[in-house]
């Protein structure tokens, strides 16, 4: 069975809310490595190993584009576009941003930023395809 576009764009809502936290699990692990200070967590942030730190940065990033995306998918749900290409960016840019946090932690930059690029692509088709919707 395959899901309408309506139903893809609320669940890569909630997935992209999900995916906002999978970098900061990394982040918790490393505070409780190196002594978990409960009074100055943000002070932490230099002591973190590099990879953690990328992930905070990661974290951050996700909490950025988190708000565009949302912004895209509710506006293509209510201007009710249903379209596969609809369902496609939206997946897109929930896979994108779960393979950037992966790229970002594993210091692998040049794929980081593809995946950034792939998944704003993504985030831009919904909002055209919404423009297209209530122009025609």
């Amino acid at each position: 069975m395959l899901l309408s576009s309506p139903v893809i764009l609320i669940y890569s809502v909630v997935a992209a809310a999900a995916l906002i936290y999978a970098p900061f699990l990394i982040v918790v692990y490393a505070r409780f490595l190196i002594g978990y200070n409960i009074s100055a967590p943000r002070a932490m942030f230099d002591k973190l190993p590099a990879y953690a730190q990328r992930a905070t940065w990661a974290h951050e990033n996700s909490l950025e584009v988190f708000m565009v995306f949302t912004a895209s998918a509710l506006t293509a749900y209510i201007t009710a576009v249903d379209n596969p290409l609809t369902g496609l960016a939206a997946i897109t840019f929930v896979i994108t941003r779960f393979l950037y946090s992966a790229f970002y932690i594993l210091n692998l930059p040049m794929l980081r930023s593809l995946m950034f690029g792939i998944g704003s692509l993504g985030t831009v088709t919904l909002f055209a395809l919404s423009i297209m919707k209530i122009t025609h």
